[in-house]
């Protein structure tokens, strides 16, 4: 790093100096480039580098700048460790080493107990080991290629189309591109059901310009027997032979450190002697050097962890280290981490592949599970065959003086020697001895041990008298499941690994292409690669619950047998579709559509599907008013109707259109309901057709205004119907008849009522004129009366008051000292009372 002078004050004088370098520890300063400067002040550590060299290439290779002493010393530590994760997997390698001669590669010429004995190896071990390659192969390998995509996040349509791109891509890489990857692959499935352990190294190749994944045997890549897996182990060493003239070639490239490693030691190492001889080869030299990659976590000197305030933290991080074994010399040092990830997690390029998990790091195979099962079966069917040999040509004596040629070796089938004897017959002068026929206990034997063999490495046929032709789709799955339940747990981790494989495979193929493709995809823009690799992720196209394609098609069987039941609860098209899939027929969205797959189409040809058993497909802007009257314009069709009557197929096609007129009658309600709410519902499906969940939140606070609007519909739609009912009975003959009829029904009566009405009012007229003659009568009759009275009245009146008037003179003679108004004022009164108490009452009161 620059320092700038302006941020360190200067000393003040020379006391301060003084004090200063008397509490101080001396400064060290190191001066290893002449570029550089290191100070050392005790507490702290400055390098001061020009100006733009602070900071190296990440992809340095780093054996070029440390110190030699640290490079030496390095790989002296490292071998030192490669050394002892070998001999912590020394049992597991010695099984491993043993158990190649029991597969039968090598044909053993014996000499022992006689020359050409049976030499034969029972084929159980290489029997599983070609069985598991097999299956395995076709599971994970099928041809149209290895791998399948799944998208990530929410499907969208333009990710769907991302998905099958990736998948053509991947495919076309795997299948013509890596013209390797299939070898490779076999050779990986072959080793790992051997040893149980195989491993796939994925990296970018500079030389060709692409990514490879190439097959490590499990003796080339140790690891400490007590790590448990590759991510977690404090070490991954890759033995790889190069020759000479490869390794200068990487030399030159920049690759490796050009330095010279003297030449190969030209020797192998035990185990790799012992696999050459056991394998039939004849190995004895490799004049290629051993070259040892390792992948550890180192803490390098000038290189070391810092935390946030720039200290170093004594944290390993992870390289990658290679060095050649013989002359102990560091080829490469490389940061093996990426560049921007502040973790320094350690970047993986290798995939193990296990057969069985064991108690260590590798994994048991087939040598270590039936090797001993091989060896017995090996030695009983060689004891067989050497019985059979000596019994069909039986050897023995001759006399002759009774000395025996060669009396110290056995005697092997047909041969014949030499006896001395002193006399005698030809009869008595030969003895064949006694060899028996193979014995039926050793055979018997022989078929247990291979039977318990094969059963324990899953490799027995299935025996047909255990399934009836007429058990249950179920009874049959079960007895596949049992039988093949070891196989499918073996096919879910190699399915686990392929997956982790691919990814891998997946990176490097997103990062370092163009963003073209090198073809034309069928579906979407051919610039759009890098982008799609974003969008989905790559997995093996092999199942994990179903081993063989046996197993698939009986579990798709299954699934049948219950749709019978129940067609209308199963999308049955898909599970058509899906079942081609599994038989590896191609094109089976041609052979099998479905309603996905439909596009809109205008009514008649709807109807030309449904005709022709075409599925068919309402969609939610179409006119469904329209739709539906062309399609029941069809269905009423007389002529139609007339060439469907004899065809097996009418009812299932009259279904199917019932169906879809259902279906346009369902998004037309919705369009009304939007219509009467003011608003749009919630989309029930999402861009890529899939059905979405409406929350239940959202469900509460729409169902009441739901049912608001499909009352006023309801209401609307009744009054429109009645109003349709009454213009459609106007308009017919019959009903306007009758409508006339009853008109005149109606005039009749109403004359008929107001006839009625007008002799009541005529004759009320009569009787209330009656009525008023009676009444003027009674009235006359009532005055007349009155009138008499009042003669009569009058008459008495007029007496009485004559009376009274004499009375009154003499009253007022009383009362002459009263004034004369109060006198005749009181008088008034008195006469006035008298005609009131006098007068009688009418008739008419």
């Amino acid at each position: 790093m620059a320092i700038e002078k302006s941020l360190y004050a200067a000393p003040q004088g020379l006391d301060d100096l003084a004090a200063m370098d008397m509490a101080s520890p001396p400064i060290e300063i190191e001066i290893e480039d002449p570029e550089s400067v290191t100070i050392d002040t005790g507490d702290m550590e400055i390098q001061i580098v020009p100006d733009g060299d602070e900071e190296d290439d990440f992809n340095t290779n780093l054996a070029e700048v440390l110190d030699e002493e640290e490079l030496q010393s390095l790989a002296e530590d490292l071998i030192s460790d490669y050394d002892e994760d070998v001999a912590s997997r020394k049992d597991w390698m010695q099984t491993y080493v043993d158990g190649l001669e029991l597969l039968g590669m090598k044909i053993e010429e014996r000499t022992e107990p006689w020359e050409g004995a049976c030499g034969v190896f029972h084929p159980m071990l290489s029997e599983a080991l070609v069985k598991f390659q097999s299956e395995t192969m076709m599971a994970t390998f099928p041809a149209a290629g290895p791998v399948k995509t799944q998208i990530i996040g929410k499907e969208t349509p333009a990710k769907k189309e991302a998905a099958l791109r990736v998948a053509a891509d991947m495919n076309y890489q795997l299948t013509d591109v890596m013209k390797e990857y299939r070898p490779e692959h076999e050779r990986m499935l072959w080793g790992m059901g051997l040893s149980g352990n195989a491993f796939k190294k994925v990296y970018f190749d500079p030389g060709l310009d692409r990514q490879v994944s190439l097959f490590v045997p499990a003796e080339d890549l140790v690891v400490p027997y007590g790590a448990s897996n590759l991510e977690s182990s404090p070490r991954v060493t890759h033995v790889m032979r190069k020759t000479e003239n490869e390794l200068r070639k990487l030399q030159v490239a920049g690759f490796y450190v050009d330095i010279d490693l003297g030449t190969p030691e030209n020797t192998l190492d035990e185990v790799e002697k012992k696999i050459a001889e056991k394998m039939g080869f004849r190995a004895t030299a490799d004049n290629r050097f051993k070259l040892l990659e390792m992948n550890v976590d180192l803490d390098l000197k000038g290189y070391e962890h810092k935390n946030k305030k720039g200290k170093k933290t004594g944290i390993a991080l992870p390289y990658v280290v290679t060095l050649e074994k013989g002359s102990a010399k560091v080829l490469a040092v490389r940061r093996n981490w990426e560049p921007d990830d502040e973790t320094h997690e350690r970047r993986q390029h290798f995939v193990h592949y296990g057969y069985i998990p064991g108690f260590g790091f590798y994994c048991f195979g087939l040598i270590h599970l039936i090797g001993a099962f091989a060896k017995s079966g090996t030695s009983l069917i060689r004891q067989l065959v050497d019985a059979g040999t000596l019994s069909n040509l039986p050897g023995g004596f001759k006399t002759r003086g009774m000395r025996i040629k060669g009396d110290d070796t056995p005697i092997a089938p047909g041969e014949w020697r030499d006896a001395d004897v002193a006399s005698g017959t030809l009869k008595d002068n030969l003895l064949p001895l006694p060899y028996k026929e193979p014995s039926q206990t050793l055979m018997a034997l022989l078929g247990q041990i291979v039977e318990e063999g094969r059963r324990f490495a899953n490799t027995a046929d299935l025996t047909l008298s255990d399934m009836s032709a007429q058990a249950p789709v179920g009874t049959t799955l079960a007895i596949l499941e049992r039988t093949l339940k070891n196989m499918s747990a073996i096919q879910a981790r190699v399915h686990y690994s392929m997956k982790q494989e691919l990814g891998l495979l997946k990176n490097i193929i997103a990062e370092y292409t163009p963003d073209d493709y090198d073809y034309e995809p069928s579906e979407g823009s051919r610039k759009a690669k890098r982008s799609d690799y974003d969008d989905v992720d790559v997995i093996p196209v092999s199942d994990p619950n179903a081993s063989t394609m046996a197993q698939k098609i009986v579990q798709y069987q299954a699934v049948l047998q219950l749709a019978q039941g129940a067609p209308q609860l199963y999308n049955l098209p898909l599970l058509h579709r899906q079942m081609l899939e599994v038989l590896g027929i191609k094109d089976g969205n041609k052979l099998v559509p479905m309603d996905d797959d439909q596009k809109p189409t205008d009514p008649v040809t709807e109807n030309q599907n449904v005709l022709k058993g075409k599925p068919v497909k309402a969609f939610l802007p179409q006119d469904h008013k329209a739709h539906i009257v062309v399609h029941m314009a069809a269905m009423q069709d007389p002529k139609i109707m007339a060439l469907l009557q004899n065809n097996p197929m009418a009812q299932g096609m009259q279904s199917a259109m019932m169906a879809h007129v259902n279906e346009h009658l369902g998004f037309e309600y919705r369009k009304q309901i939007e219509q009467t709410l003011g608003m749009q519902l919630p989309a029930q499906t999402d861009e890529s057709g899939e059905e979405v969940q409406m929350s239940p939140e959202v469900e509460a606070r729409l169902s009441p205004l739901l049912a608001q609007a499909a009352q006023q519909l309801l209401q609307k739609n009744m009054q429109e119907a009645q109003q349709a009912q009454a213009q459609q009975q106007a308009q017919d003959p019959i009903v306007q008849m009758q409508m006339k009829e009853l008109q005149l029904k109606e005039q009749d009566n109403q004359r008929k009522v107001q006839k009625d009405q007008a002799d009541a009012a005529l004759k009320a007229s009569q009787q209330q004129i009656e009525r008023d003659r009676i009444q003027a009568q009674t009235a006359t009759d009532d005055k007349r009366i009155k009138m008499d009275a009042m003669k009569t009245a009058v008459q008495m009146s007029a007496d009485k008051e004559g009376r009274m008037m004499d009375r009154g003179v003499d009253i007022l003679k009383q009362l002459s000292n009263k004034s004369h108004e109060e006198q005749l004022r009181t008088m008034q009164e008195r006469i006035q009372m008298r005609q009131q108490q006098n007068r009688q009452p009418t008739k008419g009161e």
